[in-house]
């Protein structure tokens, strides 16, 4: 019984052995280029900013994110997200998280993108009755979004498949948007 994992211990040695020196010949052979250089040229950066503001509400929103292109028709990336909403003296939201999205272009004027959304959301509520309440969750979202794409922007709409009417963070599950990358 020793003698067989002797034997099978020896050849795996080899094996692994022969495969590190033929993956250091297959690198060798390889043209040297910039790796950072290269990396960098496929990353666009972008993101949303929105602000809205009334007779006693105000709405803020900044969303900054980055991409990777894979390719010429795919992209992969994060976004970070923060918002506040208040109503004076009736009810104040922060909301901050952030998602990986996943950007497919089959073709160049049409963009299609997959979003999954963590976020932190804080809502006070300030009663008529003078007391108040907080109601502070995470809430997931999953968007499926298709868009009209000329140059680095794209103009679209997004559905949240995980949409929940009684949590409070979205009205809607259909949103429209505009994505800009530079």
């Amino acid at each position: 019984m020793k003698k067989g994992i002797y034997i099978f211990l020896t050849k795996s040695l080899v094996f692994t052995f022969l495969l590190c020196l033929s993956f250091k010949i297959s690198a060798q052979q390889m043209p040297q280029t910039e790796p950072k250089r290269e990396f960098w040229k496929r990353v666009q950066f972008g993101g949303g900013f929105g602000l809205s503001i009334g007779s006693g509400y105000t709405d803020v929103t900044l969303a900054p994110s980055a991409i990777y292109n894979l390719n010429q028709y795919v992209a992969i990336g994060v976004s970070l997200q923060g918002s506040r909403v208040a109503i004076k003296n009736q009810y104040s939201s922060w909301l901050y998280g952030g998602s990986l999205i996943a950007l497919f272009n089959p073709i160049e004027e049409v963009q299609l993108s997959l979003e999954l959304e963590e976020v932190r959301v804080n809502n006070n509520y300030e009663l008529i009755s003078g007391g108040s309440f907080k109601d502070n969750f995470w809430n997931t979202s999953l968007f499926l979004g298709g868009g009209y794409r000329t140059g680095d922007v794209v103009i679209g709409a997004r559905y949240n498949v995980l949409f929940n009417k009684d949590n409070y963070v979205y009205s809607e599950a259909l949103m429209p948007f505009i994505r800009v990358y530079f």
